[in-house]
């Protein structure tokens, strides 16, 4: 079957088993066209079904069209044909004469026409005001998230409504590329992609195997609730090759960020040196716990717990949502350091430079306060 032309049937079948989680090449195969065809479908409108208009029954359809050209033809009066399909004779009367009279009249042709001019296009957000397009985008480059830049600017401009905007807005006009907004703004979005995917359920952690480990069941209560600070979720995000890492330390109540540096290589007396050097000099109510996943660089947990008096819990297996503070920032952190990378070269500099850019950010959680604020209100 030729790829080259989607039917409507096609089109809507392209776009359910898109919402479905399948990728281009799978669609393609399933509904036997091309795959530059279905990726060039879905890219235009930046992974996002375009919504269909809806006819008012008010207006002609393209079967009431085809029986008024099939009349035309026949050399019906526009009283008979009007009769037979239910509208006034004015109506078919005026309906002939603006698309090619009674010589020239065609269903089709007519019906696209009068699609086009019921078309009432609004001028995009980001391309009629500049002053917020220059915000939207300064925020982006810094990699704000759209939700952090909407928030922001309700809370920056208050009395000012035209620079307010949704941040669904702000996705759908990056993935469309609106006119005035810079080229290429996608890559700087969290996930770099330039257009929506639908979510797919990810891989569960990887089981570990370390000398008695208390598991989160064991974890004291007031950890759940996140207003006793000093509980620390942590994992490692890692390199290619598995042969360097970065470790992730977030607490719970501020949502706080330090980076261990790994990046020459890691084992358990590293882990542990790193763990004491980030969380042993804090005041002692913001170290009370950690908890991590069963992977086989915490097997000295027990002596990190007698040098440091910090307790460890440990997740159960394939489950990250036990860490569902870490696991959110350690998505965050794969815009820095995408997956796939060697993290060779990665300097200290380099991880403060990035945790600093997170613990700077405005969070919903926190009422639109940034972790770096709200640790410090923690602090003293």
């Amino acid at each position: 079957m030729s790829g080259y032309l989607l039917t409507t049937e096609d089109r809507e079948r392209v776009w359910k088993l898109h919402g479905e989680g399948q990728n281009p090449n799978e669609i393609a195969t399933s509904v036997g066209r091309a795959y530059s065809t279905i990726a060039t479908m879905i890219k235009a409108t930046g992974g996002v079904r375009p919504t269909t208009p809806k006819r008012s029954e008010l207006r002609l359809s393209l079967a009431e069209r085809e029986e008024i050209s099939r009349g035309v033809r026949g050399f019906e009066t526009f009283t008979a044909i009007a009769r037979r399909i239910g509208r006034s004779p004015s109506t078919v009367s005026r309906e002939v004469a603006r698309n090619g009279g009674r010589g020239g009249y065609r269903a089709v042709r007519a019906d696209r026409r009068a699609v086009h001019l019921a078309r009432r296009p609004k001028t995009p957000k980001l391309s009629g005001s500049a002053a917020l397009r220059d915000e939207v985008e300064a925020k982006l480059r810094r990699h704000w998230s759209p939700e952090q830049i909407a928030a922001w600017l309700r809370l920056t401009f208050p009395d000012d409504p035209a620079l307010w905007i949704s941040h669904e807005t702000i996705y759908m006009s990056v993935f469309r590329h609106v006119k005035g907004l810079s080229p290429r703004m996608c890559r700087y979005l969290r996930t770099g992609r330039d257009r929506r995917r639908p979510r797919r359920r990810g891989r569960g952690e990887r089981r570990g195997k370390n000398p008695n480990m208390v598991l989160i069941v064991n974890r004291p209560s007031a950890v759940e609730n996140r207003k006793q600070p000093g509980h620390w979720e942590g994992d490692l995000i890692m390199g290619r090759g598995h042969r360097r890492a970065i470790g992730t330390l977030v607490e719970r109540t501020s949502r706080f960020l330090q980076l261990l540096d790994l990046t020459q290589g890691f084992n358990t007396e590293l882990m542990n040196a790193e763990l004491l050097k980030g969380l042993a000099t804090l005041p002692k109510h913001l170290r009370r716990s950690l908890t991590w996943d069963q992977g086989t660089e915490m097997c000295a947990h027990e002596n990190f717990t007698r040098s440091s008096g910090i307790s460890v819990y440990f997740c159960h297996p394939r489950s990250p949502w036990e860490r569902g503070t870490n696991e959110n920032t350690n998505g965050l952190l794969r815009q820095y350091f995408p997956k796939g990378v060697d993290f060779e070269g990665v300097t200290r500099d380099r991880l403060d430079h990035v945790a600093y850019e997170l613990n700077h950010r405005p969070r919903r959680t926190l009422g639109w306060l940034t972790p770096a604020e709200r640790f410090d209100q923690l602090v003293r």
